[in-house]
Order: C-alpha cells, then structure tokens, then sequence
C-alpha cells in the first residue's frame, strides 16, 4: 500500500508542479523597454567561447563584436548592462525562463529557432568566402582556375564552392578548417573557400600575408533574440539595429574586431 501511496503522491505532485509551470508560463507579461528603463538593468545573455563574437578579455571578462553591440543597446535603453554567460545549448532555453532579457550570442537566424524566439533584423553575419593575399587579383568564380583553391572537405565552404567554381579549377580539399588555413599560410594552395572568423584567425596570426575577402559565397544573418511576446522590444531592437548600421557605429565594431569594413547584411530570411 505504501508504494501505491507514494506512487499517487509523486504523480500529484508532478501535476502540480506542472500546473504551476504552465500557470507561470501563460500569466507572464511581455517584457516591453519602458520596463527595462524602470528596472535600469539590460540582462543580456552572451557567448564567452566565440571570438571575435563572444569571447574574454585579459581580465575573463566578456569580449567581443556581440559584447560592443549590448553595450550600445544598453546605453540606446539608458540603462545598465548586465551581461550573462550562456553556451551554445543553453542560450535559447536562458532566454525562454526569463533568465535573461534578450540573447546577443551570434544566434543565426533560422526557421527551427524561429519556432522557439523572434530575431531582430541581422545585425552581423558568419559569411563564407573565398579569400587569398592582396596580390591575387579575383573579382568572382570565372578568375578561380588561374589558381590552385583549398578547402575543407564536405564542409559549407566545399559545397557552396563547387556549386560555383569553373570546371577548370583546381580544388584541393583538406580534412579540417586548421590544415585548409596551414595550407594556404605555406602556400600549398593560393586561395582558400572559409569564414569570416578564419579571416580574423589569419590577419590576427599572420598579418604578413595580407589576406583579404575576395567574393562572397554566402551568408547567415545573425539577430538580437527575443521572447516571442515581447513585441515591442523586437520593434525597438530593430530600430536599434537600423540606427547603428546607418550612424556607422556597426562598421565600427567590425573594423574593431575583424580589421574588415563591414561588408552588407543578408536580408532577413522568410521564416
């Protein structure tokens, strides 16, 4: 009888909890930016394992693009900011249960997340290119079989490659993104297909070699995350976004972080 007891009082005990979840859940208010302004506090979850988006500074303090573009949020709001550590897994879920107000965490905008939280406008993008020394002159796929190209090997980078290059190209393909960069540092191939963050690794490390964005391949926008129900600080995250890409200060960061100007901004995807 004991078990049959202890049996019926864990499962109403897991109803209740339950309901009170679901009872939380549908009396929520929206969070809206004149409630941000009252509480004087942005809480803003970012990545601190994503340089140059979301990294850490000599001090292990958070670092990076997104970190620049919550600071400015914060100050459009008049407030102080808060800024959360989130991982990669957990970030969608910190913003979901109200730990923090909005996601600045290199979130690309697609439609599975867009089931569970609303984007802002792309305010930066994980652009895959081609890239390669000033002195290669390449102005898009039809100058690519005058050199020998390396990339990854069943990456993006390999696929949005060859859907594009010239049957005459000589692709070299590697079997991770460090031996594609080595590759192109010891001048085994002279082009590489990558991201934008490998052209940050490369300038950073290897300045000498003056690699630069030749064309693009292609592009993922990455948006501000917001609760589904906070329609009026989606509206005002996207006139944020349009304020900092016009006045320059987005370029600004770009220039800061990725030693590039910034190049144009996807156009937000269908969802």
């Amino acid at each position: 009888m004991s078990k049959v007891r202890n049996a019926i009082c864990g499962s109403f005990a897991a109803i209740l909890a339950a309901f009170a979840m679901f009872s939380f859940a549908d009396t929520a208010q929206a969070l809206t930016p004149a409630e941000i302004k009252a509480k004087g506090t942005l809480v803003v979850g970012v990545l601190t394992d994503f340089p140059p988006y979301n990294g850490l500074d000599k001090d292990q303090k958070p670092a990076g693009y997104d970190n620049d573009v919550a600071k400015l949020l914060a100050d459009e709001l008049g407030v102080k900011l808060e800024m959360v550590p989130v991982t990669g897994p957990n970030r969608i879920p910190y913003l979901l249960t109200n730990r923090v107000d909005v996601l600045v965490a290199a979130l690309g905008i697609n439609a599975e997340r867009a089931k569970q939280v609303s984007f802002s406008n792309p305010y930066s993008a994980l652009d895959i290119m081609v890239m390669g020394p000033k002195d290669k002159a390449v102005k898009g796929p039809e100058d690519l079989p005058k050199f020998t190209v390396g990339v990854t090997r069943a990456g993006s980078q390999d696929t949005f490659l060859t859907a594009v290059a010239p049957k005459a190209t000589t692709i070299r393909r590697f079997d991770s993104d460090a031996i594609s960069m080595q590759a192109l540092i010891s001048a085994q191939v002279e082009l590489i297909g990558a991201s934008n963050i490998h052209l940050w690794i490369l300038n950073r490390d290897h300045p000498q070699l003056n690699i630069e964005r030749k064309f693009a391949l292609s592009s993922q926008g990455n948006g501000i995350g917001i609760r589904k129900d906070d329609t009026e600080l989606l509206a005002f995250a996207n006139t944020f976004v349009a304020k900092i890409l016009a006045n320059g200060q987005l370029n600004e960061i770009n220039q800061r972080w990725f030693g590039t100007p910034l190049a144009p901004l996807p156009a937000m995807p269908k969802l």
